[in-house]
């Protein structure tokens, strides 16, 4: 007589299959994008450090943002650099790190954003499949856009999109030194649309987050400049 699943041994089954998930982190200064051409959402108030990813080939746009205390004064500065996108191959339920290739702390901010140079590791110390594709897909400034009159380039949009192409197989790159394809560049898949006001409530917020973001980070000059220019629109 054949032995037969009980329907207690069926759902284990079941849940253990659907419970499976890698988490992939990353540090405080950096912040996700998009995932597998889907936004992630995240503010200045909320930062989300991981992400769980299924069985198989995921794109990941991260870029490095973090607050660095400026060369000639006492106040600080946001350093952003472009999006970069990692593509890993996940083919374990394992925990996956990405940090920095020089160590666990960006030492020159400034010119680490140019061009960010990272590795991914495993908790259990395996060998990670991955590369880290450069790309010039941007943010400029809520001042600058201010008050150059330019559109703001929707960097989620193009994130999604830079990131939503399935990929087939990935090369080996070493855990202890950056992929040899992180040097590649991508052509831009910058992505742009009309400023248009807020349409709901949340739009508003999220405008006035970055509005008090910007005043409390701004030096006294660039403050005076967008009082005159806010009066006119008065």
């Amino acid at each position: 007589m054949k032995p037969r699943l009980t329907v207690t041994a069926l759902l284990a089954l079941c849940g253990s299959s659907a419970a499976f998930a890698a988490d992939f982190n990353i540090p405080m200064s950096f912040e996700y994008i998009a995932v597998d051409g889907q936004e992630v959402k995240t503010s200045l108030f909320n930062h989300k450090s991981e992400i769980e990813l299924e069985k198989g080939t995921h794109k990941i746009a991260i870029r490095y943002n973090d607050l660095v205390e400026d060369d000639f004064s006492d106040s600080e500065t946001n350093v952003k650099s472009n999006a970069f996108i990692v593509t890993i191959d996940v083919d374990g339920d394992y925990s996956y790190q990405l940090k920095p290739a020089d160590g666990e702390f960006v030492k020159n901010p400034k010119s680490f954003a140019k061009s960010p140079q990272v590795v991914i590791t495993r908790e259990d110390k395996g060998t990670v499949n991955y590369k880290v594709t450069q790309t010039n897909i941007t943010e400029e400034s809520f001042v600058s856009r201010l008050f150059s009159g330019n559109d703001a380039t929707d960097v989620d949009a193009a994130a999604a999109v830079a990131t939503g192409a399935a990929v087939a197989s990935v090369p080996t790159a070493p855990v202890s030194k950056p992929s040899p394809a992180a040097a590649a560049t991508m052509p831009a898949v910058a992505a742009t649309s009309p400023t248009a006001p807020a349409t709901s409530a949340e739009d508003a917020a999220k405008a006035e987050q970055m509005l008090q973001y910007w005043w409390l980070h701004a030096d006294e000059q660039t403050r005076k400049e967008f009082m005159s220019w806010a009066i006119k629109q008065l």
